[in-house]
């Protein structure tokens, strides 16, 4: 499944919330689905953010990935654990936004991915901005990032999705 695929498929399968499913917090400290699809769609948009500042580059960076970057990359995902981000990085992520604008803001990630599935091979792999935990991607590699997160987070929302399954 491309990465258009697997956004379109969270796109489709937000229609089988109600708004009260989508914004249900089910206990302190855990977000809703609407949180979760606010965070990818946010996180999305920064890792795309990414990759045109790595084409807009002029100075390459000789610096590479962090050893766990190395790992990461080369199982080709996310770990399969829960990841939790220090307190400065972990505001929780709007719970406000209806079925309609999540679904139009997954719209927009997959017009700029589009718009960089053709070009992100032609940026200079030496033009790279750096990742807090992953150390220094290239623009390839926070395209990738993209479809790595949403894979990560389908877990959350099978999960998410069984606990408002159970209450309703």
């Amino acid at each position: 499944m491309s990465n258009l695929e697997l956004i379109e498929t969270y796109k489709i399968e937000l229609l089988k919330y109600s708004l009260e499913q989508l914004r249900f917090i089910t206990a302190d400290g855990v977000w809703s689905i609407g949180q979760m699809y606010d965070h990818v769609i946010l996180v999305a948009m920064e890792y795309l953010d990414n990759v045109e500042a790595c084409a807009a580059l002029k100075e390459e960076q000789k610096l590479g990935k962090t050893e766990s970057g190395e790992h990461f990359y080369k199982i080709g995902g996310f770990p399969p654990i829960k990841i939790k981000l220090p307190d400065e990085l972990n505001t929780p992520p709007s719970n406000s936004d209806n079925i309609e604008e999540l679904s139009g803001r997954l719209d927009q990630v997959k017009q700029r991915l589009r718009q960089w599935e053709s070009r992100v091979d032609a940026i200079n792999p030496n033009y790279k901005v750096k990742h807090g935990g992953l150390g220094w991607l290239n623009a390839r590699e926070w395209f990738d990032l993209v479809d790595m997160h949403f894979r990560h987070h389908l877990r959350q929302k099978s999960e998410l999705e069984h606990k408002i399954r159970f209450r309703h």
